[in-house]
């Protein structure tokens, strides 16, 4: 059976993100989520970075091209927040693209427009 990667901060994250869907529900564009998203780990003391530029590398060269992910929380834990009625494939491969391409451990997809719950899921980053 394998561990749970950062439990606690991810736990955190994600009552913070069922505060959220339970005061704003389901039917906003995923600006209005991020910005409530931010007014929450800031009230809950989650340390953040919103939509920071990181930049990219190839072949051990830096990229001028960067990508923008919705938070960097615990410096550690990509955050992607979607307004959709489900997640996607896409959706996920973005985030394994995401967590490769930044060494992070652990990716949160967060999907606010799921009715009539939060859907969320877990992703690890893993050796390719």
């Amino acid at each position: 059976m394998s561990q749970l990667i950062l439990p606690e901060e991810s736990y955190r994250i994600m009552g913070a993100c069922f505060e959220v869907y339970k005061r704003m529900g389901c039917g906003f564009l995923e600006h209005v989520y991020q910005e409530c998203l931010e007014m929450e780990f800031e009230f809950q003391g989650i340390p953040f970075q919103s939509q920071p530029e990181v930049r990219l590398a190839y072949r051990d060269k830096r990229l001028t091209a960067y990508f923008v992910p919705d938070f960097i929380c615990y410096g550690q834990i990509l955050i992607e927040i979607k307004a959709v009625s489900s997640l996607v494939d896409s959706f996920r491969a973005k985030m394994i693209n995401y967590l490769h391409a930044t060494q992070q451990p652990l990716g949160l997809l967060i999907n606010f427009g799921h009715s009539p719950k939060l859907e969320y899921e877990r992703l690890a980053h893993t050796q390719r």
